[in-house]
């Protein structure tokens, strides 16, 4: 081992000294149906966040709990439960893999060891103590690139919000170097400086998360006011959802280019995990009066903390609300099928069962797939950088959203000329002529529109 590790080390020595070097740790405890996928993953999220993987150390160790059965939710909450447990009670990792992880530790010169699962406040608190050097969690580490990444006011209070409650029941060892219990009274000033230090640090976190969630409730109550206004203009919602750096933003910018003229309106695009945070809605303009609503959603992620989900729980309504779901997949990707699972059973926690989805396999074109195609049921290939293929995934949305739309002729009298002007606006006018009684109109209208305007039905 000690052999590998030098080789390993030898072979990084060409990298960028200045960068913050990581070695990834992980526990295989048979619960990850991919875990060698999982682990290259955590790589990737220690490069987002500007760090350079200097090896990795894995272990395998039978799991000390059984499966659970359940609802998706509870299966979600107990497939955290269960990473937030795995491997040794109080290491994570067995003594003799501790060795081997501080002897790579030395030869690799890392600065810094991140562990694949969340780590309990005891496990944390022990590794630290043993490595002596800093130690990171999977849950930490994406919680640092969404706060990095974070540009709206509610996208940094979410992250905040999250972050601190995740530290909260981790402050237990942090300020080791103080004195503890200073007599035997329970009041304050008889207490050692870090069991002050640590309960004022409990309390201004406890009012900071209470500050936190009164802000982020005003600004859900916007956020409703705002949704309610495009319910009543009858504007149809769809929402892109997906893993992260499958194409959605790609996908949003394509329907920009094709259908709008303010190109500033187009969302942040880049070849990186979480690259975009904020949720953004565009109107697409296709004609006719056809237009729809265009949302990009935070992406997701295996083992994405609960706690950011419930962080972005305010946002992620816009894909609760949705009358049409676009699931992107990265049909490049070699894991795109256990990429599509992760995004199926986050929706499942949302909710989302009765809203339409149209699966859209993304980068067919770097796989020799034909498109732009449809491929049985509601699937369908395309390549985001293709034209034709925005064109035809359009249709595809406009034949789902407006399906239940109906042809309808109405004869409105002269002095009614508002209804004329709201048809005019909220259909799709077929046909109009001017007769002696008044306008009759054809158009391709909504159910309660007819139903509304039935007194000059013909």
């Amino acid at each position: 081992m000690r052999k590998n590790i030098e080789e390993n080390y030898k072979n990084e020595q060409t990298t960028d000294e200045a960068a913050t070097r990581v070695l990834l740790v992980g526990v295989d405890d048979g619960s990850d149906d991919d875990f060698e996928n999982s682990m290259e993953e955590l790589g990737s999220l220690a490069q987002a966040c500007n760090m350079e993987p200097a090896g990795m150390i894995t272990q395998k160790m039978e799991r000390g709990h059984a499966q659970g059965h359940g609802s998706s939710q509870e299966q979600g909450h107990l497939q955290q439960e269960q990473n937030t447990k795995k491997g040794h009670k109080s290491l994570y990792v067995g003594t003799g893999k501790l060795q081997e992880i501080k002897e790579a530790v030395q030869f690799m010169e890392a600065d810094l060891v991140i562990f694949d699962d969340a780590l309990t406040p005891s496990q944390l608190r022990n590794l630290q103590a043993e490595l002596d050097k800093p130690i990171m969690d999977r849950t930490t580490l994406i919680l640092n690139i969404f706060e990095s990444r974070a540009r709206t006011r509610e996208a940094k209070m979410q992250v905040e919000s999250a972050k601190l409650k995740y530290m909260l029941p981790r402050l237990v060892g942090m300020h080791e170097a103080l004195t503890r219990q200073g007599g035997t009274s329970g009041s304050m000033s008889s207490r050692g400086a870090g069991e002050k230090k640590l309960e004022l640090d409990r309390r201004r976190i406890e009012h900071r998360i209470t500050e936190l969630n009164r802000d982020l409730q005003e600004i859900a109550k916007e956020r409703q006011v705002q949704r309610k206004q495009r319910q009543k203009a009858r504007i149809p919602l769809v929402a892109l959802v997906g893993y992260t750096n499958a194409g959605k933003s790609t996908v949003m910018n394509a329907m920009i280019d094709a259908y709008m003229e303010n190109g500033e309106k187009k969302v942040v695009e880049k070849d990186m995990l979480f690259a975009t945070l904020d949720t953004t809605v565009r109107r697409i303009c296709t004609g006719n009066n056809r237009d729809f609503l265009l949302s990009d959603t935070v992406g997701f992620i295996h083992k994405l903390p609960h706690g950011l989900v419930k962080a972005f729980r305010s946002t992620l309504e816009e894909v609760e609300n949705a009358d049409l779901l676009l699931h992107i997949v990265d049909y490049s990707d070699p894991h795109f099928r256990e990429q599509m699972d992760t995004t199926k059973q986050l929706l499942a926690e949302l909710e989302t069962g009765n809203i339409p989805m149209i699966t859209v396999f993304n980068k067919a074109d770097k796989c020799g797939e034909e498109y732009p195609k449809k491929a049985g049921g509601q699937r369908v290939f395309i390549s985001a950088k293709d034209q034709e293929s925005v064109r035809f995934l359009a249709d595809l949305i406009l034949e789902s959203i407006y399906k239940d739309y109906m042809v309808a002729e109405f004869l409105i009298p002269y002095e009614r000329g508002d209804v004329v002007s709201y048809f005019m606006e909220h259909s799709h006018m077929i046909s109009s002529e001017f007769e002696e009684q008044g306008t009759r109109i054809q158009v391709r209208c909504h159910p309660a529109d007819r139903d509304k305007y039935a007194a000059y039905s013909c």
